[in-house]
């Protein structure tokens, strides 16, 4: 066996893994790497993947003073004394129930905890890093020594270059990453996400084990193929191997009855037999196949749902029984039945709501503002009990008794901007759906209104949609936190010109763009409505074509 074979034990290695046939990998440019590292290229030979490890994290910028070999050979006997390794007690940063021990001999398994501590040592700011201990025994895998491990492991940790993202560090960071996670999973993974909603009781707390899927429950060979990606292309392709698990986790499953009461559990069990149903080319080529956002535009909401966590006080992890997200306010426990009262919805059917809204939002109470029951079918008093508030989620009931609404992530206020023009507004994380006589969330928002090509030139104005930027004038200044990263025309397929139109308002009447041809209107008086469906999408329409409002609530958001 070659160099890197001292931590190994071979009887429990895959046998693809074994390969001695020693290659040179020459590859300059990074898209060329990219895709030799999606096809594979070292996979196969054990020598190779250590060199291609070796190389790739050696290349990774790092902050100025980062220990290296030397430092660990010069603490390590310090720090674990005569203490048997297999028995040393781990930081509380990571969870000692979850040391993974892959394809690792005794030596190796003792030599994960050495190297934790070690790094715990060296590292004094890491207050939460559940997947540290996946990452060593990994790459402890293609080490030749502890020594050359810890180095490598701390050049992950000590990344300094703010574009690339490797290993969450703080509780804020693992925190906003499950709520990104769950986000992404209610946009790209509809029919999974609608699953998990009707079968679980806490959405989010499901979403909280995305990092728990790749790093405790994958079989040693996927982990791999996963790690050989992420060094070369970062973070983001841990989200999309998580979304294929979750797309894969509901098409093998589709049908077949729950195998616990819990499935949490039914998920990490999934994950861990996941090679009687999914080998690990098709788990990546389906992760390559979602058309995802931009590296970026996920920058932007992972500080977004930060700034969320920040301002409820969770930045920390509190001691407590249960590994995962217990201390959060999740996306059912947001809407407390006691305090919940609506005239069109009951609370399960808000709790659904509440699983579709952006996730930094699910952490906050639903707060009535207008209702007509109440406050009369007054356009101009509904304006005056909306505005200030961002975001707003409508509510319709029909005499024919069927209920719609719509998500709207922008202030009624903007709509001032146009003066008397009825002006277009909002941003592309608003949507509209259908509850009764069936529910369905319509997603990509497209204004369909005949003014709309003449407006256009004035929206341009209003908002700079070409930009994947947050900047103060693309929603009112006192919400600036909570603005929508999602600004990007690309990515909803629109003209830019008409790319943030998706909210209009005047002292005549609403308009609200929804998803897959759909829009909605509602006359001034507030007793009138009528939808436009475009007969392009193979969907059901919003509602009647023409409808009177029998209930219409406005809701907020409480902090």
């Amino acid at each position: 066996m070659d160099e890197y074979s001292r931590f190994v034990d071979w009887d429990k290695m895959d046998s693809s893994f074994q390969s001695q046939d020693v290659k040179e990998l020459t590859c300059p440019e990074l898209p060329e790497l990219k895709q030799l590292a999606r096809q594979g290229a070292w996979a196969k030979n054990h020598f190779l993947r250590a060199k291609v490890y070796h190389k790739l994290i050696s290349n990774i910028p790092c902050r100025t003073v980062t220990p290296d070999a030397n430092v660990y050979r010069d603490i390590v006997v310090e720090i674990v004394g005569k203490r048997s390794s297999s028995s040393l007690p781990l930081p509380e940063f990571v969870d000692d129930s979850l040391v993974p021990t892959y394809c690792l001999n005794a030596e190796g398994i003792g030599a994960v905890r050495k190297i934790i501590l070690c790094i715990a040592n060296q590292f004094p700011d890491i207050s939460f890093c559940p997947a540290l201990p996946s990452v060593v025994a990994l790459l402890l895998h293609y080490s030749k020594d502890e020594a050359e491990c810890f180095e490598q492991v701390c050049r992950i940790l000590a990344c300094n270059d703010p574009s690339k993202r490797l290993i969450d560090q703080t509780f804020l960071a693992f925190e906003s990453s499950c709520m990104t996670f769950g986000d992404l999973a209610n946009k790209y993974c509809q029919a999974a996400h609608k699953l998990m909603v009707a079968v679980s009781e806490d959405v989010l707390e499901v979403y909280s084990d995305w990092q728990r899927w790749l790093f405790r429950e994958l079989p040693m060979v996927y982990v791999a193929r996963v790690f050989d990606v992420f060094l070369v292309e970062g973070y983001k392709v841990l989200y999309r191997v998580a979304l294929a698990l979750l797309k894969f986790f509901r098409k093998v499953r589709a049908g077949q009855p729950m195998k616990s009461d819990s499935i949490q559990q039914d998920i990490r069990a999934f994950v861990r037999d996941i090679a009687k149903s999914v080998p690990p080319e098709k788990l990546l080529e389906k992760a390559f196949a979602i058309r995802l956002f931009s590296r970026k535009e996920i920058q932007l909401l992972q500080m977004a749902n930060e700034k969320a966590l920040q301002q409820k006080g969770i930045t920390v992890k509190q001691k407590r029984s249960l590994p995962v997200f217990d201390q959060m306010q999740n996306v059912h426990l947001a809407v407390h039945a006691e305090n919940f009262k609506s005239e069109i919805v009951s609370v399960k059917e808000m709790r659904d709501i509440w699983s579709w809204i952006p996730e930094r939002f699910a952490l906050c109470q639903p707060l009535l503002l207008f209702t007509t029951s109440e406050h009369g079918c007054s356009l101009s008093r509904f304006y005056s009990h909306s505005e200030g508030h961002e975001p707003t989620l409508l509510l319709i009931k029909t005499t024919a008794k069927e209920v719609c609404g719509a998500y709207l992530s922008t202030d009624w206020s903007e709509r001032r901007r146009g003066g008397s023009t009825l002006s277009f507004f909002g941003t592309g994380e608003c949507f509209v759906f259908r509850l009764k006589p069936e529910v369905e969330r319509y997603e990509w928002v497209i204004i369909k209104h005949p003014e709309l090509a003449k407006s256009g030139s004035e929206t341009e104005n209003h908002t700079s949609p070409s930009s994947s930027t947050l900047s103060s004038s693309s929603a009112p200044s006192h919400s600036s936190d909570h603005l929508s990263p999602f600004l990007s025309a690309r990515h909803f397929k629109l003209p830019s010109k008409t790319a943030s139109m998706f909210m209009a308002g005047s002292s005549e009447c609403i308009i609200i763009g929804g998803g897959d041809g759909q829009a909605l209107y509602l006359d001034a008086d507030l007793n009138h409505g009528r939808t436009s469906h475009c007969n392009t999408f193979n969907n059901q329409p919003l509602c009647s074509e023409s409808f009177q409002i029998s209930l219409l609530e406005v809701w907020g958001f409480l902090d």
